[in-house]
This record gives C-alpha cells, structure tokens and sequence, in this order.
C-alpha cells in the first residue's frame, strides 16, 4: 500500500484515509428527541403501538408514519467493486457505506448499505422482496455483467418502487450529460457523431443504450475480443442484442480499425488505449477515459490530440462522476411517488446536469462540480416531471 495518495493540490496519508473509516462513516440519527419520560413513551411503548395498529388496518400509513418510503437500500454482492473486481460482500461495504454517505449529503435521502453473501440471481432477488417493507427504493451497486442485467431486470419486475443499476445508469446518464456539454462547447452536433465505446459491460451497455436513445446513431462497441458485430459467434446474449444495435458501418477488428477517424473515445473498460489510437481519432476529438483509478490513457497525453478530455478522477478536469445524477435520479422519483425509474427519466437527469453548467461551458468545464449543491436539486425536478408526465 502507498504511502500517500497525491492527488493535485491534495495530498491524503494513508493514516488520515484509515482514520476517517474506522467504525465506519454511517450512523442513525433521530428526528425527534428522547430526553424526557413523555418522549420516551411517545416514541416507544405504548405510543408507538398506536402508530403499528394503523400501519396494520391500513397499510399505506406507513409512508407517513415510518422512514421506508424515503429509504434508499445500496445493494451489492461485491463481485464488481470500482477497479478492484470479485473482492466479496465485506470487503464491499466501505464503499457502500460511501454511497449512502453521498445521498445524504447531496440528495438529502437517508440510505442504508445492503451487502449479500451470495451471488445467485435468484437468492438476491428473493431477499429484496422479503426485505421490501423496510425501504422506499433499491441502488445496486458493484454487481458484475452480464448478472447484473438480469439481477436489475428481475429485482424491478418484482419491486413496486424504484430501482436502478449505478453502474449502468447513473454512468450513462452523465456520460450522456458531458457529451452535450463537450458538443455544444466545441459546436458539434451531437448526432453526427462516430462514437467508439470501449467495454460491453454494465456501464458501456448502458451508456450505448442511452446515446441510441438520444440521437447518436454512429456507436462502435469494443470488448477484450475486439468491435461487437453481427458475425461474431463468441459473443453473450447482451452482447449479441448490441451488436444487431450498433456498428451501422459494419467495421470489424480491433481497437485501432474502431478509432480511424471516430470522433469520441469512451472508455469504460479498464483497458490500456496505446497514444496512437487517440492520435487516429478525427481533429479536434472528444476523449472520456472513465477508468479509475487509472485511465485508459493519460489525459495530458489524450489532451495532445483531442479537443475535449474528460475522466472519472477529481485531479483533472472535467470528472464523470456518477454523483451528479444518482441523488437527484432518486429523490426526484421518491419525491413523485414513482415505481419505476424510466429512459425519459433519465434523459432529463442528463439534461439537467447540463443545464447547471450551460452558462459556464469551456472544453475543460463540460459537467458541473460534483460538490455544486444546484446540481441535485435541478435533477430531482427534472426527474419528478419528467415521471409524472409517464403516468
């Protein structure tokens, strides 16, 4: 383990980083006092029974009266945490810990980490339908493809409230919002676009179903084997569906035949793109290497190339960070009462996100900050319109 983590104008000890963790960074608080005799018995016995009979003679009273409804459960078997891979459900739970952190502050919405020693599909589904009266809402996290399509599928077809894959949407949706903000900064039309995304796991998925969705019409999709198209015979069933989906040019190869020429490079895969590969790209490109902690290429040296250069770290410009859009995405749907977090849905988030940075754009401002406390509040209305307006 390093000594310390240097990260711009910040340097961070590894001691400072055990220190902030230990006992973890989560506790419950209370919204009402319990200091006297009187709010004892208010609070628990016997007034609390008073509140359990009306939940039992009319179950909808628990919104009211219980922190469910507006409880967002994190939920993750641990087989696909950030860069680190299979590390198991206990090595998982700081950084669900973190992700509850994170709703707190920026969505106001209290979260509670839910990490499952199993990772059968049906077992993780059964325990969230048992588990559904306790919370409001479902964030799965870290779960690796193609599981995690299926675990997202079946857990929302069985859930009555929202629930959405991070990994898969909350990534899409600010891929999708930096990609306006790098077009309209270059004054690039974004459906004109050659897109080359780099990975077909949970996020490269989803980010090429939301980019379709929003106009783009050019997308080249790599895995570990090369492009994804409809001669492959060694490709998933998700994979399959993509290939009929993308690649209208019908090219073929590898990394180096998909970026000849191609205007944006999204890389969501942990891999290594060699200098000579972004150099390839067209002028005055657009380059997302997401990968953390280390990108797919170094952006000085992508910047060298590109017109546009964004990744997913806080020590250079422009971080794709899925903070910008998963507190808002929630809060806006708990906020309306919604069931189900739609594409519509997540297309106002992005257009949100950029709506907070529109006035401001410049090629190395393309997304707001992720500390920029507008962001939040102008998702969840984008998303609460936009949910009522499915209805």
């Amino acid at each position: 383990m390093s000594e310390t983590l240097e990260r711009s104008q910040v340097v961070v000890t590894d001691e400072e980083i055990f220190e902030a963790h230990e006992g973890g960074k989560l506790c419950v608080g209370l919204t009402t006092p319990l200091d006297t005799q009187r709010a004892l018995s208010i609070a628990y016995t016997p007034g609390v029974a008073q509140v359990s009979r009306a939940i039992a003679a009319d179950h909808n009273l628990a919104a009211r009266y219980t922190w469910a409804n507006r409880l967002v459960a994190v939920v993750s078997d641990g087989s696909a945490v950030l860069g680190l891979g299979d590390i198991g459900p206990a090595a998982s739970l700081p950084v669900m810990e973190g992700k509850c952190a994170l709703f707190k502050e920026f969505g106001g919405l209290n979260a509670i980490p839910v990490v499952l020693d199993t990772k059968d599909p049906d077992e993780i589904v059964e325990t969230l339908v048992r588990l559904r009266p306790t919370f409001g809402a479902v964030n799965l996290e870290d779960i690796a493809a193609p599981r995690c399509f299926e675990i997202e599928r079946r857990v929302i077809e069985a859930l009555d409230c929202p629930v959405m894959h991070d990994d898969q949407h909350g990534t899409a949706v600010v891929v999708l919002a930096a990609l306006m903000g790098a077009t309209t900064a270059l004054g690039r039309d974004m459906s004109s676009l050659r897109v080359v995304v780099s990975g077909a796991g949970a996020a490269g998925v989803a980010c090429t179903n939301l980019l379709l969705a929003s106009g783009v019409s050019d997308i080249t999709v790599l895995d570990s084997r090369g492009i994804l198209h409809t001669g492959r015979t060694d490709m998933n069933a998700v994979k399959v569906d993509l290939a009929s989906r993308t690649n209208p040019r019908g090219v073929v190869g590898s990394a180096a035949e998909a970026l000849a020429g191609a205007d944006v490079f999204l890389g969501v895969s942990g891999g290594v793109v060699p200098e000579e590969f972004i150099a390839a790209m067209a002028p005055g490109g657009i380059v997302f290497a997401l990968s953390n902690p280390d990108p797919e290429i170094h952006p000085q040296v992508a910047a060298k190339y590109a017109a546009v250069v964004a990744t997913g770290r806080s020590d250079f410009p422009n971080q794709i960070n899925n903070v910008l859009a998963f507190p808002g995405i929630f809060r806006g749907a708990l906020d309306v009462g919604a069931r189900r977090i739609t594409e519509k849905m997540l297309v106002a988030a992005a257009e949100a996100i950029f709506s907070v940075v529109r006035e401001d754009l410049a090629p190395d401002r393309i997304v707001p900050s992720p500390l920029d406390l507008r962001v939040c509040e102008a998702v969840a209305m984008a998303v609460a319109v936009a949910a009522s307006s499915d209805d």
